[in-house]
Order: C-alpha cells, then structure tokens, then sequence
C-alpha cells in the first residue's frame, strides 16, 4: 500500500475517495445532497474548501486544513454531550466521522451492511499555485473524463456552478477566482483541454 500524506494544520491537501471495491457510493439525489450537508458539520469547521465534485462512485474536494488557531472550536461541538477541546482536534478524524455517519445513514436507508467507502480514505498535499490552478480544472472535469456529461457546465454535482454564480457559497469563491485572474478567465480555462503530465502523481485513479 503506497504511504498516504500526513494531514497537518495550514497545508492544501487533494482528497479523494471511492466506493469500497469500486461499488456506488450515491444511489439518489437525497444522498448527494445529505454527503454535503455532513461536510458541513465535520469538515466545513476545520478546512477551507476551494473545489469539489460527486460522483456516483467516487469524490474530490480540494482544500486547505486550517491552522488550529482558525477552528471556531465552538463549530464542532455537535451536540451537548460532545465537547471537543481545540488541542485534541484532529482534521483525520474528522473525516472519518462524515464518512461513518454517512455510512450508518446509507446502510439504515438501503438495509444493506459494510463499508461505503474504501479505506484509508486518499490525500495527496499540494504545494504549488500551478498544481492548484491545474486540479481546479481536473476535478471539475472528471464528469466529462468518465464521460457522464459532454461539458463541465453540465454537470451537477460539483462546485463549478457555485464559482461561477453570485449565490451564497461555502467555498472560497473569491480567492478560486483570483487564481484566473477573474471569472472570464476562469470560465475560458475550463472551456479547453488542459495537460496533466506534470501533475499525475497529484491524481488518484
């Protein structure tokens, strides 16, 4: 098994993640949107988050995990009886309560047993502008890469529509933005095939 990155406080980080053995990991449109609502409470409060896309089988977000003096430790603590101290945060677990309380709410859902995703979950850091700029592009054009949609523009499930419109967004939309330049910019760079040569050891597949 190849060594997966250390996530530590203040780093950008590609995560990604698949169905266990490949299988489905979002069977209708209520569990696209419940997978984004658990981002929200386990890993909105600890990362800021630049790009994502869902697909039937397998995820990516980009983002960047907070150093541990931004956590608003008052963020993650889920109910009364769950108090967090902001030394003992630790950004790896908190994937891995998404990925648990999405798992206990699919198999309850679907009456089935297992585990959804593969395990360990994948990261890779990211340490350049360039690599930044190029899996903006990659991850949301991996609906057009597997072929379900013929433009980026067309597919759902991803943060391309929430960069591109003026609505309320959790993203960074402005700091994506200024990574173009501007939205034109933007726009026009995921018009046109772009090379990843240079950046495949940033790519999971």
């Amino acid at each position: 098994m190849a060594l997966l990155d250390k996530i530590e406080f203040g780093h950008y980080y590609h995560i990604y993640n698949r169905g266990n053995n490949g299988n489905t990991i979002f069977f209708d449109e209520e569990n696209y949107r419940y997978f984004l609502s658990l981002y929200l409470k386990y890993i909105y409060p600890i990362a800021d988050t630049f790009y994502w896309c869902l697909l039937k089988n397998h995820f990516h977000f980009l983002i960047r995990i907070k150093e541990l003096d931004e956590i608003k430790i008052d963020q993650l603590n889920y109910s009364t009886h769950i108090k967090i101290n902001k030394e003992k945060v630790n950004p790896s677990k908190q994937f891995s309560h998404l990925f648990n309380a999405y798992t206990q709410a699919v198999n309850k859902k679907y009456d089935r047993t297992g585990s959804v995703f593969e395990k360990p979950f994948k990261r890779k850091v990211v340490t350049s502008q360039d690599y930044l700029i190029k899996l903006n592009f990659y991850i949301h054009n991996n609906p057009v890469h597997h072929r379900l949609v013929d433009t980026i523009s067309d597919y759902k499930w991803s943060s391309y529509h929430s960069i591109i419109s003026s609505k309320p967004t959790y993203i960074l939309r402005n700091d994506v933005i200024e990574m173009f330049d501007d939205l034109l910019n933007f726009k026009i760079y995921h018009s046109r095939n772009q090379d990843f040569e240079d950046i495949k050891f940033l790519i999971l597949e």
